[in-house]
């Protein structure tokens, strides 16, 4: 299904990530232009959607007359500068997380799409989510009672491993849900744990010790990340007075689930409803609307800045890289 009168956008990079947001904004009827270097990935964009574009020329994609936006999903060390080239031409921005690799650079890409009144978005999924929707208007509503302690599990088995850390890879989904779920805009690192378990530099193993002030106290929790983990999970949980709830995003159905115990001592199991719609077709709409109404995205630039300041600075605290047989914990 379409929506009506909608913008056209380029997507600057197609592979792993990048396919599904062709996919996407080929069905809302957004998608005029792909770039990509490679040409067998172009070649069969060209053949999954008839009619759109396809090139391997960053400049044609900003010269489009007819294309409004850019989305781009292409390695987190490139995000500043197409973003930078894209609002510099006069067209909006949807870059897919992290926003960039450091603060003044995430700075600097606010400011610009605020003075020439751009639309820069960052692809934070996770706000997305209907559960995670369902579970922030359970906290809201006090179901879970007063919120303890709050951990998020993300880990698999990544072979492509790149020339940044698990952190920048696989941190932004879990930081920004957090800080979403818990109304924190300045959440604070104290301890940093971080392996190099194949000895090249990259970190593939590490852990957050973090608090979210929020109401006057502080809510602690853990970020937990792995790139060599063989069993995939993704899961949060948040502990309540009341209720814990856990959010397995690895499983087909019953994402959601809360978990109390009865007055005579059971464990009670309760699977709260929530329209079940992909998140990233949501994702896709929601920046389509803002294009068209001109309002700020639900995941906006500021909302970006406190996670690229949270990982740059543990990226600091973690600049002598460990290996497994040389662990190294950093405490603030």
């Amino acid at each position: 299904m379409e929506l009506p009168n909608v913008p056209k956008v380029a997507v600057i990079g197609c592979g792993n990530w990048g396919k599904n947001l062709v996919r996407n904004f080929a069905h809302l009827g957004a998608l005029a232009v792909v770039c990509d270097a490679d040409p067998k990935k172009l070649e069969h964009v060209a053949k999954e959607h008839r009619g759109v574009r396809v090139t391997d020329n960053i400049a044609s994609v900003l010269n489009e007359p007819g294309v409004a936006a850019v989305v781009i999903a292409t390695p987190s060390d490139t995000h500043f500068s197409l973003a930078k080239q894209t609002l510099q031409a006069g067209k909006h921005v949807y870059v897919e997380k992290p926003l960039a690799r450091d603060v003044k650079h995430a700075e600097e890409l606010d400011e610009l799409a605020t003075k020439k009144n751009l639309v820069l978005m960052v692809g934070h999924l996770l706000l997305y989510h209907p559960a995670v929707n369902c579970l922030k208007e359970l906290i809201a509503s006090g179901e879970l009672g007063e919120v303890l302690f709050v951990k998020s599990d993300r880990m698999n088995l990544n072979m492509g491993r790149r020339d940044w850390s698990v952190l920048w890879d696989l941190a932004p989904h879990d930081l920004s849900m957090m800080c979403y779920l818990l109304d924190c805009d300045a959440p604070e690192v104290s301890r940093v744990g971080g392996w190099d378990t194949q000895a090249d530099g990259i970190v593939d193993v590490a852990y957050l010790d973090m608090a979210f002030p929020v109401g006057g106290r502080s809510i602690f929790g853990q970020v937990r990340n792995s790139w060599i983990d063989p069993q995939k999970l993704v899961r949060l949980t948040v502990n309540g007075q009341l209720k814990t709830a856990v959010l397995n995003d690895t499983v087909a159905e019953n994402k959601l689930s809360l978990h109390s115990l009865t007055k005579e001592g059971r464990t009670l199991i309760e699977y709260p409803e929530y329209d079940d719609q992909e998140p990233l077709r949501l994702e896709c709409e929601h920046f389509l609307e803002c294009l068209v109404t001109g309002d700020r995205p639900r995941t906006d630039a500021n909302n970006a800045y406190q996670v690229v300041r949270v990982l740059a600075d543990v990226e600091k605290r973690l600049s002598s890289r460990p290996t497994a047989a040389n662990p190294k914990v950093l405490a603030r």
